[in-house]
């Protein structure tokens, strides 16, 4: 599968390869990065320590960030522990998982963070508008996923109409374009396009408890899809479980 990356026109895209990807240390972003990079772009990787159960998944951005040619790579901080409402970032709301029979989908689960994406794109955007780039990635899903509202398209396209409204860069007849090049993909899919871009799923980390070697849990829905993902591309799976 190849994907393709829509360009701007308004945009001088010869003199303008930048771009920023949003790169949690999962395997969903490693793969965007990957494709940004395939894309031609000079790749500026930002992660956002937001007060998460654990920061192995930040060790595992920064390797793939290395691994997969990003030029920089950036982490942030963010409370968001400070706000809590989410099993993510507050120790007293547990993440669910397959023992207590729960629908993954059905309903948004206790592991969504409230305006996470939204703060984290603000920041890929205002990056972008230092380094003079126009393009953000990120590797929301609307397929398999675990029902966040912040992970639909609608809300892609509505935060790329306010990047265009809501800064300098864009109120002077540049065109800021959010890509979300997995948004239609199914687990298995990203899997296989991973594996074309040559992406090492075994140094992504995509589980919601994992421990402080990055070692996955096996039951939450982070670790459920991942694996469901390989089995249903027939992969072998390269996850570290505890």
């Amino acid at each position: 599968m190849s994907i393709s990356i829509k360009s701007d026109p308004m945009n001088n895209e010869l003199a303008n390869r930048r771009a920023v990807v949003l790169v949690s240390g999962g395997m969903d972003s490693a793969v965007v990065l990957a494709i940004a990079r395939e894309a031609g772009f000079d790749v500026h990787a930002l992660s956002v320590r937001y007060g998460q159960r654990h920061t192995s998944e930040l060790d595992a951005a920064e390797r793939v960030s290395q691994a997969l040619g990003a030029v920089a790579h950036k982490t942030v901080t963010v409370d968001l522990r400070s706000i809590g409402g989410s099993a993510l970032t507050d120790d007293a709301i547990a993440v669910p998982d397959d023992s207590d029979g729960h629908v993954i989908g059905d309903s948004i689960p206790s592991t969504y963070v409230p305006a996470r994406n939204t703060i984290m794109l603000s920041m890929a955007l205002g990056w972008a508008e230092v380094l003079g780039a126009t393009d953000i990635f990120c590797g929301v899903n609307a397929v398999d996923y675990s029902g966040y509202p912040d992970c639909r398209p609608e809300f892609i396209a509505s935060f790329e109409q306010l990047a265009n409204l809501a800064t300098k860069a864009g109120v002077e007849g540049s065109r800021f374009r959010v890509h979300a090049p997995l948004m239609r993909m199914g687990k298995d899919d990203i899997v296989r396009e991973g594996l074309r871009l040559g992406v090492d799923f075994s140094q992504t980390v995509s589980c919601y408890r994992a421990d402080a070697e990055g070692r996955a849990c096996r039951h939450c829905d982070a670790c459920r899809l991942r694996a469901q993902g390989f089995i249903d591309a027939s992969v072998a799976d390269p996850t570290h479980y505890a």
